[in-house]
């Protein structure tokens, strides 16, 4: 009985620094990342001085085209992230002020994502192998039902986000092969698709009175000097429910709704996402309402 319950202790110790090693190897990997995506790009870098900050999700990512600012003399990129929350957002921006980011100008896309204070799981993952290497991601997680499991226990966040941050992600970073994430200044254009879906329903959803993160990303923008540009991003004709954008504007009355700006289907890839024909039209109100001196 001794001899079989050392033996189960040592293939339990052996386990625990196999994972040790493979937590630390993954980890590593990722901390020499750039190149990737736009968290690890932020993550791995220091001291970047903008003009223009763009946040959200797909909808703050296909509908700011940053090069427009640029020819205008504005330093812009585009950081919204397609499936990404204002959970993330905000992370992202807490990441940006504690590398000493010069900002002058954020423009938040600020309301489907009003309605949600949960962290979007694909997204939100990509945080994760920086958990260990910096307060501010631990801190915005440690109220997360899973902390404790993806902050205590070796490489298990890397086996919970195999499709991620898993072995597939590694390698890529490793050998540093790029992604269309960080072209065109963070902006990904779309193009019209015939099958595109140019109906919504929306009608069940509404915005939270006092979103944390939303609040947080305000919050951090006047404590750092920099001028908080929130905005609601067009959708198309066919969207049932419409007045969500009428509740989040009573909710929060700082933020512009630009939702009608462009309504025609033929500038919609889907009925939520901007043609990049449809974009430039909304990038230019942007521009002439915020930055035309």
């Amino acid at each position: 009985m001794k001899k079989f319950l050392f033996y189960i202790f040592k293939i339990f110790l052996l386990t625990v620094l196999v994972a040790l090693v493979l937590d630390g190897l993954y980890t590593y990997i990722f901390m020499q990342s750039k190149n990737r995506g736009k968290i690890e790009q932020v993550v791995n870098s220091q001291e970047k001085k903008y003009d223009v900050v763009i946040l959200g999700s797909s909808r703050a990512n296909n509908h700011f085209v940053s090069q427009m600012f640029e020819d205008k003399g504005l330093k812009t990129f585009n950081y919204g992230m397609s499936g990404g929350h204002l959970f993330e957002a905000s992370l992202m921006l807490k990441l940006m002020i504690e590398r000493k980011y010069e900002i002058k100008n954020v423009i938040l896309e600020a309301d489907l994502n009003l309605s949600s204070e949960k962290k979007a799981e694909g997204i939100g993952s990509l945080f994760i192998p920086f958990i260990h290497n910096s307060t501010i991601i631990k801190d915005h997680f440690k109220d997360e039902s899973d902390f404790n499991e993806l902050y205590y226990i070796p490489f298990y966040r890397y086996i919970k986000y195999d499709g991620k941050i898993g072995i597939r992600e590694v390698f890529f970073s490793a050998i540093h092969k790029k992604t269309n994430a960080q072209d065109n200044l963070g902006y990904y254009p779309l193009e019209k698709h015939k099958n595109g879906n140019m109906k919504n329903n929306i009608v069940n959803l509404n915005p939270l009175p006092h979103n944390k993160y939303y609040e947080e990303i305000k919050n951090i923008c006047k404590k750092n000097n920099i001028n908080f540009i929130a905005v609601m991003t067009p959708m198309c004709e066919n969207v049932t429910g419409m007045n969500y954008f009428d509740k989040v504007k009573k909710a929060y009355p700082e933020i512009y709704n630009y939702e009608n700006t462009v309504i025609e289907d033929k500038y919609f890839s889907s009925c939520g996402h901007m043609t990049d024909a449809g974009a430039r039209i909304f990038t230019a109100k942007i521009i002439k309402d915020f930055f035309n001196k």
